[in-house]
């Protein structure tokens, strides 16, 4: 094990090139192959706070970083008539409230609210109030006692600078990169990869390959032929069109998503311009006026050509096979809804680092990997569906997506929420209890009780408590600085003018 050669730049690719540059210097040789003439995916981009592990890894300077990529703060995601037409929530990041004893907050709320006592679930997240303000700042470390002290925040930028950027950093860690467009792949006699020929007749030659060639998956699937397990009965939607637009003010710390009669629209601010799509089922409009859709509900101008994309939501069927992991698109799609593109490559390749062989036929390990991948990858579907299903919109897609039958596993979350109020994150799921929480209430799902050791306090006791964090959060938010211009202290892009 001496080579590794990552197939295909792009964020994916600079991602795993950053990483494992930094990482494994000294141990293998890293080799990145590319070309100018295929692009790449993306006009923004959009993330959740796992994002940080990335970034102290491969120890990028947050301020840097976003000047770099005109990047803004991120508190949480809007989700605009997707209950139905008129009702909007936040999904916001980090805590909400504080534990009392043995119960979570959100116990006492739900017996609060039943009783018509209570403010709005959103005013007990520190996130979520200072989202709807326009406020940001970073949290204290020294305010522990305080909500300000537990601020979890994300970012949004433009993922080609940040591919640009991460470029930078793999290349002062060593990582060779060369141009061409990869016309062979050879196989050893046992079936692994051997080598990819370029344009030219170049033959680079490599012990393990990263494939981070987007959706043709050009190593994984045109080459192994690993098989892909296709999700679209439960998130239906298969296509996208993306398009820049001038930015508008004010400059929002957090993801817009609008339900759409054929789907949803995405709305990411960056510091010189605002990234927006449309994801969309073909079988509920055409793509042309999905695009017309799209473009009558921009804030400003746009800014570019529309790019359309066809996708089938989904993973391989085995994220490394042989001698080969793929990464990104390559690896699987899942729409953007709840942000994960970027956190799903960048788990995938701390992962491998963190189970990178020391001989190519360890099984045991190449099939951890594939299990600690299938299981992220299926909550994060659940997820999603949720999103779907649990709506009271009118429309052909949403009728199907209300009445197609679920996961089990999303089932069985969805029961013991509704009958209790319960919820529990398993093992290492990406999403927290607070997430799913948020989405069930924010998507309509009101449990039937709570958790009857609510009962061993009073009610005047419960509002007292629930009365005192919504207060000190609005304390909180009050002091904290605009988020726009809490940008231009921090991380001021340079002017693209």
């Amino acid at each position: 094990m001496r080579k590794i050669l990552i197939v295909g730049g792009g964020t994916a690719g600079w991602m795993s090139a950053a990483l494992f540059g930094k990482l494994f210097q000294g141990l293998y040789d890293i080799e990145l192959v590319e070309s100018e003439a295929i692009g790449t995916i993306g006009v923004g981009e959009a993330t959740i706070p796992a994002i940080k592990k990335y970034n102290e890894l491969v120890q990028l300077d947050e301020a840097e970083f976003m000047r770099r990529t005109q990047g803004t703060f991120k508190l949480g995601i809007q989700f605009v008539d997707w209950l139905k037409p008129g009702k909007d929530y936040i999904h916001g990041f980090g805590v909400i409230g504080q534990d009392w004893e043995w119960l979570r907050c959100h116990h006492y709320w739900l017996r609060a609210n039943q009783r018509g006592r209570v403010r709005d679930f959103a005013d007990y997240s520190i996130n979520t109030a200072a989202a709807l303000k326009n406020k940001f700042m970073h949290a204290r470390a020294d305010l522990a006692e305080s909500p300000i002290g537990h601020i979890a925040h994300a970012f949004h930028f433009d993922a080609s600078l940040y591919a640009k950027y991460l470029r930078g950093l793999a290349e002062q860690h060593g990582v060779k990169r060369t141009e061409g467009k990869i016309v062979d792949v050879a196989l050893t006699a046992t079936g692994d990869i051997a080598a990819v020929t370029v344009e030219g007749g170049q033959r680079i030659d490599a012990d393990f390959f990263i494939d981070c060639s987007g959706f043709r998956g050009l190593l994984i699937e045109q080459t192994l032929k690993t098989g892909y397990d296709d999700w679209s009965q439960w998130l239906p939607c298969d296509r996208a069109i993306a398009v820049p637009c001038a930015r508008t003010s004010p400059l929002l710390p957090y993801t817009r998503s609008t339900a759409r009669e054929p789907g949803w629209q995405w709305r990411i601010p960056l510091q010189h311009r605002t990234g927006n799509g449309l994801v969309y089922s073909s079988k509920h409009i055409d793509d042309d006026a999905a695009e017309a859709l799209l473009l009558a509900n921009l804030d400003g101008a746009p800014l570019a050509t529309p790019n359309r994309l066809r996708f089938t939501s989904g993973k391989r069927r085995k994220m490394w096979n042989r001698n080969c992991v793929a990464l990104g698109l390559a690896g699987g799609f899942l729409e953007p809804l709840e942000s994960t593109s970027i956190h799903l490559v960048q788990s995938a390749a701390i992962r491998l680092v963190r189970l990178f062989p020391d001989a190519l036929d360890d099984q045991a390990t190449i099939d951890e990997f594939n299990r600690q991948s299938d299981f992220e990858w299926e909550r994060v579907r659940d997820f999603v569906a949720l999103h779907y299903w649990a709506n009271q919109r009118p429309g052909a897609l949403w009728d199907y997506c209300r009445t197609m039958e679920l996961p089990a596993t999303l089932q069985r979350k969805i029961d013991l929420w509704r009958s209790n109020g319960r919820i529990f994150r398993e093992d290492e799921e990406l999403f927290s209890e607070e997430s799913w929480i948020q989405v069930f209430l924010g998507q309509g799902i009101t449990p039937r009780a709570y958790d009857p050791l609510v009962g061993i306090k009073s009610d005047p006791q419960i509002e007292q408590f629930l009365g005192n964090i919504a207060a000190t959060i609005d304390r909180c938010v009050e002091v904290m600085p605009d988020h726009e211009a809490y940008i231009k202290t921090f991380c001021p892009a340079e002017s693209t003018a």
